[in-house]
């Protein structure tokens, strides 16, 4: 006759089939879990930086502070535009800043002793290129995919007397609000307004007033005459060299 074979037994069996299997893979059977072998380890994170909606945070010292640096202070996102480095005959050195607000608007004048650690806000930069004007707004388009950004002319600001078409600027984000734009440092412009050249004032001399193609104005030498390609440091408004052709 058949012999019946209990089914307490039957899954015994099974049980040690199974273990019996894992082990030549390389696993260990528990009656609760099943663990992977040593091989398959999980990786190691590295702690991340804090993140605020979009900005990326890391401690910067006052004496790496640069035009354009930008940090975080009370919640607030700031912009150096002006820094000087002040080592007192008695007392301690410091730095005396000039900060924009780009969350809340304003500028800050504000003094750090030297050394100081702040905390560096890293916005997100998108490259993109103008277009056109929408109203008040400037369009620029990535070209890349192609999307369009428009920027409010309250959030150009200055930086509008060095936008033509054209023009290649960066658009700093923090989260999906856009707070500022970055010009390039130094631009190839024509001169479109200026007294006549003087010739023979080609290596020193003094200066004169001259009107660039986007409307900025700024001091270029003696030598200078009408309809000339110059290099601009946008900066400073600062005239560098004629444009080589």
């Amino acid at each position: 006759f058949e012999q019946r074979i209990p089914l307490k037994s039957r899954m015994l069996r099974v049980v040690a089939f199974l273990a019996l299997g894992a082990s030549a893979l390389g696993f260990s059977l528990t009656p609760s879990i099943i663990t992977r072998p040593s091989a398959f380890k999980t990786p190691m994170l590295r702690p991340a930086r804090a993140n605020i909606m979009g900005l990326s945070m890391a401690p910067i010292s006052s004496n790496e502070f640069r035009t354009g640096t930008t940090i975080e202070m009370d919640g607030n996102v700031y912009k150096v535009l002006e820094f000087l480095h002040v080592k007192p005959g008695k007392g301690s050195a410091f730095v005396r800043t000039k900060l924009k607000n780009l969350t809340g608007g304003g500028n800050l004048d504000k003094t750090f002793k030297a050394g100081e650690m702040v905390e560096q806000a890293a916005l997100n930069k998108l490259e993109v290129q103008f277009n056109y004007m929408d109203g008040d707004n400037f369009v620029f388009m990535d070209m890349t995919t192609f999307d369009t950004e428009e920027v409010p002319a309250t959030v150009i600001g200055d930086n509008k007397l060095w936008i033509k078409e054209g023009t290649e600027v960066g658009i700093l984000k923090f989260g999906d609000k856009i707070l500022d734009i970055e010009v390039p440092q130094t631009m190839t412009l024509e001169v479109t307004e200026t007294e006549p050249g003087v010739k023979g004032n080609t290596a020193q001399g003094g200066d004169k007033p001259a009107t660039l193609e986007t409307g900025v104005e700024i001091r270029v030498p003696l030598f200078i005459a009408r309809g000339e390609l110059i290099k601009v440091d946008t900066r400073d408004k600062k005239y560098l060299s004629r444009a080589k052709e």
